[in-house]
């Protein structure tokens, strides 16, 4: 597994990393403030929530599958977004083992390191804050600054667009199938962190351990 993860970080100059998930641990935060904000406005969805389905993407867009009504999926989205905020506020949403030593190695090796995420910017720039994280990264792309949203190809070429990146040159960073499916969508080599059963076209990555460990010999080597 370590060979093919080799292989993949080989000579790529630019990184483009997910947030939720990836490298935080928002998860059980992101589903409770669903879960509250379902409970108090569309109770008949509750039932047959679970958050692991819609894992990856946006809020709004979450929201809008749950309930039919957009007035109503809008103020949904916007609970939720509160709600989470709380949750970040309180200090629920952990930094994953590994994730500065990683950012850090890319950075000082030399590596352009670009945040690609299904968060809303007020949310995402609370959990960077929170977590010490923003100062790693060389711009912020959020769902807020995109028509669409993951997994359509288009949220990760939008990036590559926006930041005149050369896909040949890139590797994404993902956890779930919606942001898999958008990196390997856009023609980008595609790490799956934390598994060890990647989805199609991309690599798995036990952990961010594992990942600090390959970039580090890579850049060690001066690759």
């Amino acid at each position: 597994m370590t060979g093919s993860l080799r292989a993949a970080v080989a000579g790529r100059r630019v990184w483009l990393c997910d947030l939720d998930g990836t490298l935080v641990d928002s998860g059980p935060a992101h589903e409770a403030a669903f879960r509250q904000a379902i409970a108090e406005l569309a109770p008949a969805a509750l039932a047959s929530f679970r958050y692991a389905d819609h894992a990856g993407a946006s809020t709004a867009e979450v929201a809008a599958r749950l309930v039919a009504a957009p007035g109503l999926a809008t103020a949904l989205a916007g609970r939720k977004q509160r709600l989470y905020r709380d949750n970040v506020a309180a200090g629920r949403v952990a930094v994953f083992p590994g994730a500065h030593r990683l950012l850090g190695a890319l950075a000082g090796g030399g590596r352009a390191v670009y945040l690609v995420t299904s968060g809303s910017r007020g949310s995402v720039e609370r959990v960077l804050a929170a977590g010490g994280l923003r100062r790693h990264f060389r711009d912020v792309l959020t769902s807020d600054d995109v028509a669409v949203a993951k997994p359509d190809p288009e949220f990760y070429a939008h990036a590559c667009r926006l930041w005149g990146v050369d896909a040949a040159d890139a590797v994404a960073v993902e956890d779930s199938a919606h942001g898999v499916a958008s990196a390997t969508g856009a023609g980008l080599a595609t790490l799956h962190v934390h598994t060890t059963a990647p989805l199609p076209g991309a690599v798995a990555v036990r952990d961010l351990h594992e990942l600090v460990s390959v970039v580090e010999q890579e850049v060690s080597a001066g690759g």
